[in-house]
């Protein structure tokens, strides 16, 4: 009795081994089957040729038929888009896309923040103000071989009200996917909101 016991104990602790074994294998196959998708998507928010210019410039730029071809190139019917805005002074949102809305967002926007109030931000000749501000600029300009501290205060915009107003809009959209199509509104356009324009922006784009 006591030898069946113990027979009996063994092949109960090999089949939960196994049975483990089978679930552990069952999650990593499904891990490896997920597949991630990353693009920059690059928007010109001012017209013309040549280097654009930034001139406090406020705009909105509709980005959905791009992201229709990233998701139509990658393959994927079920899944999410994920959105990034890759800079300080932009945003994304999502809503209609018409002319005189358009406009209205726009003064709206400047009425909001106004470029002309006293900002702390633009007071350039008291920046760095601290050894962490002088640091992240040697991170993202010295150390990237970009000039100088004074070429970088230099060339620096006047543009606080850009960056409290892109931190009031947002910096990411996620937006599910369904049968290889976004689940957009009618109405709904995916929009990049230039807030320090024209420049060259990108916006970093994954699906999952």
């Amino acid at each position: 009795g006591i030898v069946h016991l113990h027979m009996h104990t063994a092949w109960a602790l090999r089949a939960a081994v196994a049975t483990c074994c089978a679930t552990q294998a069952s999650v990593v196959d499904a891990t490896l089957q997920v597949q991630h998708h990353y693009r920059s998507l690059r928007v010109r928010t001012g017209s013309g040729p040549g280097v654009l210019t930034p001139s406090q410039q406020v705009s909105l730029h509709d980005i959905t038929p791009q992201l229709r071809t990233f998701i139509a190139d990658s393959g994927v019917s079920e899944g999410s888009l994920n959105l990034i805005s890759q800079h300080t002074t932009t945003a994304l949102t999502i809503n209609e896309m018409e002319t005189r809305l358009v406009d209205d967002v726009s003064e709206w926007l400047l009425r909001l923040a106004p470029p002309a109030l006293p900002y702390k931000h633009n007071d350039l000749h008291l920046r760095p103000a601290s050894a962490e501000d002088e640091a992240r600029i040697d991170r993202n300009w010295m150390s990237q071989g970009k000039g100088t501290l004074e070429e970088f205060m230099a060339q620096e915009p006047i543009n606080a009200h850009s960056h409290l107003l892109a931190m009031l809009l947002g910096a990411s959209q996620t937006i599910p996917i369904s049968s290889g199509e976004l689940c957009l509104g009618a109405w709904q356009s995916v929009i990049l909101v230039e807030l320090d324009g024209p420049r060259e922006r990108t916006v970093g784009a994954q699906i999952v």
